[in-house]
C-alpha cells in the first residue's frame, strides 16, 4: 500500500514539474520596441503624445500542449488610476497563431479570423498606444495566456476584468514582455 501511493506521489510529480517545465519555455518577444522601449509609432494620438497608435509586432513560442486559444493584453500597471490601465485586449486569438504583425491591432490592422477585441480603459476596442504623463517613464507588460479552450463565450461587452476572471479559470500558462515608455 505504501509502495503504490509513493509511486502515484512520484508520477504526480513528475508530471506537474514537466507542466512547470513546459510552461517555462513559453516566451514572447517583440522586434518592435527597440532596446525594451517603445517606439514613437507605438506611442497614442492623444492625451497629450503625438504617436500613431499602431500596435506593436508580438510572436510567441513554447505554448503548453493542449493550448486552443490565446487571450493577448497589453496592460500598465504604473497609470495613475489605481488599478493601471488596460492597452490592448484580445480574445479568442486561434491555437495556430504564434504571431500579431505591427499593426495587426490598429484601426486598420488585421487580426485573426475569430479573434475578439474588446474595449480597454479608453471604452474603445482596438490598441490604444502607450503615453504615460510627462517627465514619468511607466512599465507596459504584454502578456500571452494559453487556453485549454477553443473560445471562451464572451458578451460583446465584457471588460478586461471579467476576461481575467474568465482565463484564470482557462489557463494553461502565461508568458509576458515587459516594455517601457517615457516622455
Amino acid at each position: 500500500m505504501a509502495r503504490s501511493s509513493l509511486f502515484a506521489a512520484a508520477t504526480v510529480a513528475l508530471s506537474l514539474s514537466a507542466s512547470i517545465a513546459q510552461a517555462a519555455d513559453f516566451t514572447v518577444r517583440s522586434s518592435s520596441p527597440s532596446k525594451g522601449h517603445f517606439q514613437q509609432a507605438q506611442f497614442a494620438n492623444g492625451f497629450g503624445c503625438t504617436g500613431q497608435n499602431i500596435s506593436p509586432e508580438i510572436s510567441w513560442s513554447g505554448a503548453p500542449q493542449g493550448t486552443k486559444s490565446y487571450v493577448i493584453t497589453m496592460f500598465d500597471p504604473d497609470a495613475p488610476t489605481g488599478s493601471g490601465w488596460w492597452h490592448w485586449v484580445l480574445a479568442n486569438v486561434p491555437g495556430t497563431v504564434n504571431e500579431l504583425k505591427e499593426g495587426a491591432g490598429s484601426s486598420a490592422g488585421m487580426l485573426p479570423a475569430g479573434t475578439l477585441e474588446v474595449r480597454g480603459d479608453s471604452g474603445q476596442p482596438g490598441y490604444l498606444g502607450v503615453c504615460p504623463p510627462a517627465g514619468q517613464t511607466h512599465n507596459y507588460v504584454i502578456t500571452v495566456h494559453a487556453l485549454k479552450v477553443d473560445k471562451l463565450e464572451l458578451p460583446d461587452t465584457v471588460t478586461p476584468a471579467m476576461l481575467s476572471f474568465m482565463v484564470m479559470g482557462n489557463s494553461l500558462g502565461q508568458a509576458s514582455l515587459k516594455v517601457q515608455a517615457g516622455r
